[in-house]
């Protein structure tokens, strides 16, 4: 799932307002994050290597350390002690355990196939990116539209206004992450477009995961803030 963890931010901060929009939209997709830096340090190499070449189905990388269920114990008691420390609050760091918690929650089912510690032990998820990604990002979709439905619901409840313009950026970025699995379900950007084959000498589709995940953060930290709130409520 990409697109609906960054809803989970979102949420929390509208409940939990002393912690910032940037540190629960990172905290949201930590294991992602912890995915890119291993595949660096050659612990998660993700295939194809040529992001062109690329698909939900036929991705292949075993994500032993960042998503499986045994390491993410460490994760929790991590984002715990983060959030507490920066924040000086336990409340954050425990919505911190939630976050990091929803996420392996929705990956199970939509995303990769986890397991408990490594690709021998108990599987741990549906696997729906490599059996039915139609599916996987059909439950992404629903359940965004159900979240933002929820956090503007809530927002006009505590009397916060946004402008339509607004609100249309905001449902825009969680549109180009849909869209976005939607096109390499099951055909790669080479396929789709008819792209011939060439060797770009390094691996690309890491890089251009970084970039859509960070567009995604730098868009949603820069539109969510911008609301006006009526002050007789």
């Amino acid at each position: 799932m990409l697109a609906g963890h960054f809803t989970t931010a979102l949420i929390a901060k509208q409940k939990f307002p002393k912690g910032t929009l940037l540190y629960f939209l990172i905290i949201s997709q930590l294991q992602d994050f912890l995915w890119f830096a291993f595949h660096y340090l050659g612990l998660e190499p993700t295939n194809p290597s040529d992001a062109l070449d690329a698909t939900l189905s036929n991705m292949m990388v075993d994500m032993l350390y960042s998503h499986d269920l045994i390491p993410q114990l460490l994760w929790l008691i991590i984002v715990f002690v983060l959030g507490k420390l920066l924040f000086k609050n336990t409340k954050i760091g425990l919505v911190s355990m939630a976050l990091v918690s929803i996420h392996f929650g929705l990956d199970f089912f939509s995303g990769h196939m986890h397991h408990l510690f490594g690709a021998d032990t108990l599987e741990t998820g549906l696997g729906l990116y490599a059996s039915n990604p139609y599916l996987a990002i059909l439950i992404e979709a629903v359940f965004s539209v159900v979240a933002l439905w929820y956090f503007f619901k809530e927002e006009t409840k505590k009397g916060i206004f946004r402008t339509t313009k607004n609100k249309i950026a905001i449902i825009s970025v969680f549109a180009y992450g849909i869209i976005f699995v939607l096109l390499i379900a099951t055909k790669s950007f080479r396929e789709l477009f008819d792209i011939p084959e060439f060797d770009l000498g390094f691996n690309s589709i890491i890089p251009t995961l970084i970039f859509t995940y960070g567009a995604m953060l730098y868009c949603l930290n820069y539109f969510v803030p911008k609301f006006i709130l009526d002050k007789k409520l």
